[in-house]
């Protein structure tokens, strides 16, 4: 993960669409490392342990590695595990940090707007239970991912993009919370691990002996459980996460074809344009030429 995070000033259009994203970002922070690092945000975000801090918008947190705790004037302490997203309410008091033996990697969006104040005022989530476990939801990580790709392109428009991908989010929690739509025995959570991990990391991409490390059980008998879960090898599927994410910054940034070749991972240009193409039945040049046409 590398750290990222963008202020955002809504226009009157902004306020309008009734759904504006005012920050979003994500962050890896290492044990022992001071949190927050109140220099790189505006004085109102920045706080520290002792003294908390009450923002005027809403946001949403999800913390995908490590572990640390919550606590607000609405609740008790809460302890936070990898996979557990929490929601901050505007004009609450609150406080959070991850443990310093473990560190943790965390994304967050804030979002204001009359729409936001009606799903909260319709209880869709609680101030007074504002935790979610959604374990390592690799669909989640997905639309995190996107929205910070459309943030970092800002192209024309991408207000009301960003408004409608964390909408998406909310409604994927919602409906977590309801159905507790996630594998809960031991092969669900190791393969749903192990797709999280590889979207994880897709610009710097781990090996299958490497990512095994991280999970109790043999190659065989992952790779058999992961194809039987997904439909194809764990290779293929990590290769299919990168191929698509090359098609994402090809149609969303103007980053050159060079320059998404190393941000998918792939060593040289010409192996990039090489795959691409055979999965695409066109090159990266051409694929981003059909979609401006």
């Amino acid at each position: 993960m590398h750290n990222f995070h963008k202020y955002l000033t809504p226009s009157a259009v902004d306020e309008k669409w009734g759904f504006f994203i005012t920050s979003a970002g994500c962050s890896k922070i290492d044990p022992n490392q001071t949190y927050p690092n109140n220099k790189e945000h505006p004085a109102t975000h920045g706080f520290t342990w002792n003294k908390g801090r009450i923002l005027d918008d809403y946001y949403l947190v999800y913390v995908s590695k490590g572990q640390g705790v919550f606590e607000s004037s609405d609740t008790n302490s809460f302890h936070i595990t990898a996979g557990t997203c929490f929601f901050l309410f505007p004009g609450v008091w609150h406080r959070y940090k991850p443990d310093s033996t473990s560190g943790w990697e965390e994304y967050w969006v804030g979002f204001k707007g009359y729409y936001p104040d009606h799903l909260m005022a319709q209880h869709f989530f609680d101030q007074k239970s504002p935790f979610v476990d959604i374990g390592l939801n690799e669909d989640l990580q997905r639309l995190f991912h996107k929205l910070l790709d459309c943030v970092r392109s800002s192209v024309s428009g991408y207000h009301q993009v960003i408004s409608g991908i964390t909408l998406e989010m909310l409604g994927l929690i919602n409906s977590i919370s309801l159905n507790k739509d996630f594998g809960t025995d031991e092969i669900s959570r190791a393969i749903a691990k192990a797709r999280f991990r590889m979207r994880e990391s897709v610009e710097n991409p781990i090996g299958i002996k490497e990512l095994l490390e991280e999970i109790p059980m043999s190659y065989s008998k992952f790779r058999q459980a992961f194809k039987k879960t997904t439909g194809v090898s764990p290779n293929q599927y990590y290769l299919n996460i990168r191929l698509n994410k090359a098609k994402e910054l090809l149609t969303a940034t103007s980053l050159t074809i060079n320059e998404i070749a190393y941000h998918t991972g792939f060593e040289s240009i010409f192996y990039f344009s090489k795959l691409f193409k055979k999965k695409n039945g066109i090159s990266p040049r051409d694929f981003r030429g059909s979609f401006k046409s």
